[in-house]
């Protein structure tokens, strides 16, 4: 069985298609399938892939449902144990990260790689945690050109649900690790580069991603975002202990005057505020 299959979809986006299949076809380690999805595309799209066609594997041009359509019509074709989708515009880090990081696809059912992240006037490393927590699919979500994925792992989850346009692929990997236990193994170092220029980050997808928590995870919605409101609270009063004029007050706090200061206030405080009489307080 072969070890690995890379999958590309594309529609209409010729330059990006390019970009993606040349990062592809150059890699020195070549021991993978390589499928391409196109759906149809009339910019020139379908001609450049039969140009490529000696290089891939299994390749297509026809009308399709949508990204997550696609992307399912490949699984089915796929032959590989493992499966990383590069989909058009999306390419691989150098020509040697295959050869570097091929060894890592064995018993863990996802594979998470760091994202090369580039948007219109910036570009950045977004680092994954060793362990996924579900706060970390909660308010973000894995790069899928950054993330291997074991093939049968579709078998038990399920395919990408073709009737979402923006977050399926997200949805499965929420399930994957929450709701069906799958193993997950953290890579320092990044496969992948990430465009910021497709739907996932120019259209709003909370609706999308809502659905997908109250259907599966409604249960634990509200304690959970009760449990955010107090880290982000913490986290808060944590910023202020450590900023530099809390730690001036505490030093002058340790001066004979500092402490008077203190006890001035203090005594101010009681009286102003507190509902019984001084005496009592102190008695």
């Amino acid at each position: 069985m072969t070890k690995l299959s890379i999958i590309t979809i594309n529609y209409n986006n010729i330059e990006g298609l390019k970009r993606t299949i040349e990062s592809v076809v150059n890699q020195t380690w070549q021991e993978f399938e390589y499928i391409v999805i196109d759906g149809g595309s009339i910019d020139g799209s379908a001609s450049y892939i039969e140009i490529q066609s000696d290089k891939i594997d299994y390749c297509i041009s026809e009308p399709d449902r949508g990204i997550y359509h696609a992307m399912n019509k490949a699984i089915k074709v796929a032959n590989g144990e493992y499966l990383l989708f590069l989909n058009s515009g999306d390419h691989l880090y150098n020509n040697q990260v295959l050869e570097k990081y091929h060894s890592f696809a064995g018993e863990f059912d996802m594979i998470c790689f760091d994202e090369y992240r580039v948007g219109d006037q910036f570009s950045e490393i977004v680092k994954y945690p060793r362990k996924l927590t579900f706060s970390d699919l909660y308010l973000s979500s894995l790069s899928h050109p950054n993330t291997i994925i074991k093939k049968n792992l579709f078998d038990k989850v399920g395919l990408y649900d073709e009737n979402m346009r923006i977050v399926s692929d997200w949805k499965f990997s929420i399930l994957a690790l929450f709701k069906y236990d799958c193993s997950y193994l953290k890579v320092d170092g990044v496969l992948s580069v990430f465009y910021l220029d497709g739907i996932s980050f120019l259209e709003d997808n909370s609706n999308e991603r809502n659905e997908v928590l109250n259907e599966y995870f409604e249960p634990f919605i509200t304690d959970y975002e009760e449990l955010v409101r107090n880290r982000n609270e913490l986290s808060h009063n944590r910023a202020i202990l450590q900023s530099n004029r809390f730690k001036m007050l505490m030093e002058i706090e340790k001066t004979k005057l500092g402490m008077k200061i203190v006890s001035l206030f203090f005594r101010i405080f009681i009286v102003l505020f507190s509902k019984k009489k001084i005496k009592d307080v102190l008695d």
